[in-house]
This record gives C-alpha cells, sequence and structure tokens, in this order.
C-alpha cells in the first residue's frame, strides 16, 4: 500500500522523514511517498483528504476532524518560545490590539494563538511568511507576526520583539505550545493507521538517534540559512515531544482547542483522538 507522506519543506520537518528518504527505517510491508509543500498548501489540500498522512497547521485540523486522525508522532511544539510579534518599536497588548498586523495566513496556528492573545480578532493582512520581517523593517508593515527562522533571524534585522506566544502560552498554561500536527487518514483503517503511526515513530527516533546524518538532510531544506540557524531550529521543534507528546502534549493539544472552542475559533468543538 502507497502511503504519501505530506511534510512541509522546512529543516524540521525534513529532519523528521530523514529516515524515509533514505530508507532507513522499516517500512513494515508499506510504501512510503514523501511529498514536501508549503504548510498552506497542506492545510489547502486536507479537506479532500488528498494524501494518506499530512502535517497541518494546528488550527487546520478542526476542519478535517473527520477524515484525519491526529498521530502522536511528528508534530511540533515549542516548549517556552514560539511565533513572535515584532515591530519597530515595543508595543503592549492593548497597542498591538489596534495596530494592523501582518500574518503568515489565517489558518495558521499562530494566527490563532495571536487572537487568542489579545482577547479576539485583528486588523491584519495576510503576507507570505518569508517576507514579513522585511515588511516590518522597511516599514510596510507596522507590526508582523514571525514563524520558522524568522524567530531567530528577527534581531538582525533592527525590529524589536512585542511578544513570543510560546512563553506567553508556557506562562498563562503550564504547558507547551502546539503549533503543527502529523495527520493520518481514518479510511485507511484501524490497523493500517497503527503501522504508519510506528513507522513515523521510527523514523523519527532514528533522525534523533543519527542526528548528524539526519541534520546533512535538513540542511538542503534550510533556505539558505547558515548550518548553525538550521541546526537551532531543528533543535526547538524536533524534541522528545515530537517522538511521543506523553500526557503533558496530548494535554497541550486539548487545552489549545479547548481555548479556540471558548473564542469561538473552532466550531462545533474538536475530538481529540490519537492513534494508538
Amino acid at each position: 500500500m502507497l502511503i504519501r507522506v505530506g511534510h512541509s519543506p522546512d529543516p524540521d520537518d525534513a529532519f523528521m522523514v530523514w529516515a524515509l528518504a533514505e530508507g532507513a527505517v522499516d517500512t513494515r510491508g508499506l510504501e512510503f511517498e514523501l511529498v514536501p509543500a508549503d504548510i498552506q498548501t497542506l492545510n489547502e489540500w486536507a479537506p479532500t483528504g488528498r494524501l494518506e498522512v499530512t502535517a497541518l497547521s494546528a488550527a487546520a485540523y478542526p476542519a478535517v476532524q473527520d477524515t484525519y486522525a491526529l498521530l502522536p508522532h511528528g508534530g511540533s511544539f515549542g516548549s517556552g518560545y514560539g511565533p513572535i510579534v515584532v515591530a519597530r518599536e515595543p508595543l503592549s497588548r492593548g497597542r498591538l490590539q489596534r495596530t494592523r498586523i501582518a500574518i503568515p495566513g489565517e489558518q495558521t496556528t499562530a494566527y490563532l494563538v495571536l487572537r487568542l492573545y489579545l482577547g479576539g480578532e485583528f486588523v491584519h493582512d495576510v503576507l507570505p511568511f518569508d517576507e514579513i520581517l522585511d515588511a516590518v523593517a522597511e516599514g510596510r508593515s507596522a507590526a508582523g507576526l514571525l514563524i520558522h527562522e524568522g524567530q531567530l533571524t528577527f534581531a538582525a534585522a533592527g525590529v524589536e520583539k512585542c511578544v513570543d506566544l510560546g512563553e506567553w502560552w508556557l506562562l498563562e498554561t503550564g504547558l507547551p505550545l502546539p503549533l503543527g500536527v502529523n495527520t493520518v487518514r481514518r479510511d485507511l483503517g484501524e490497523e493500517t493507521m497503527r503501522t504508519v503511526s510506528a513507522v513515523l515513530q521510527d523514523a523519527i527516533r532514528l533522525g534523533l538517534e543519527r542526528r548528524e546524518e539526519a541534520l546533512a538532510y535538513a540542511l538542503r531544506f534550510g533556505r539558505e540559512l547558515d548550518d548553525e540557524t538550521v541546526d537551532r531550529f531543528v533543535g526547538m521543534y524536533v524534541n522528545e515531544l515530537t517522538s511521543d507528546p506523553g500526557e503533558e502534549g496530548r494535554q497541550a493539544v486539548v487545552e489549545l482547542y479547548r481555548r479556540a472552542e471558548e473564542f469561538g475559533l473552532a466550531p462545533g468543538g474538536v475530538r481529540v483522538e490519537f492513534v494508538g
């Protein structure tokens, strides 16, 4: 059986699938095909069930929960760090509520969490994630919501951090912030879903064990970042919670969706059902 695995072309996701790409893991009789695509594209494909396995923004999952189940392996958590809001000068929460903010997409978890932080909707513009930092630094946007490597490189652009949403979330809940989830299509059946889950966990664990090899593969997806920045970025988002979220990680996912539902941002609620 062919299992197409959608993952973002980012160093952390590439690190997670290195063992599959190199044929270094036992696939238990399944055939895996990697499908790299930006996360917005993966979010857009999910409602049609295009891929058997796909990474998604955590915020995009509620809309496809009838089609996909959550996998306990391959999620992205920020433990005390996460997307950040930047401006040319530090802005308080109150000022941010009155400021037009550039965001990387309305299906991103970063946008969801910023709405939770600000207490509801706010005026925003949607820009490609890799254009937001320059837009703020050059004065074309008053403030911007940064994801991916922008969280590490913003200071060099001469802008100021207003809030780290992962830090805020940790202080608010005592939990890591779930940003991305990994999912499997429900129509594969329970047995196949469990097998897929086991293979993916093996792949992530092997990458962590053979980090230098997996990191060399991840560097191909580094968007011209230097090796040190890629290493730091992978270290932030491929960790023990990626391999197995445990009770803490599962509780964090439940809490994110509980708060989103409370704010009316996840209509109908979310069934947090992990495979296995």
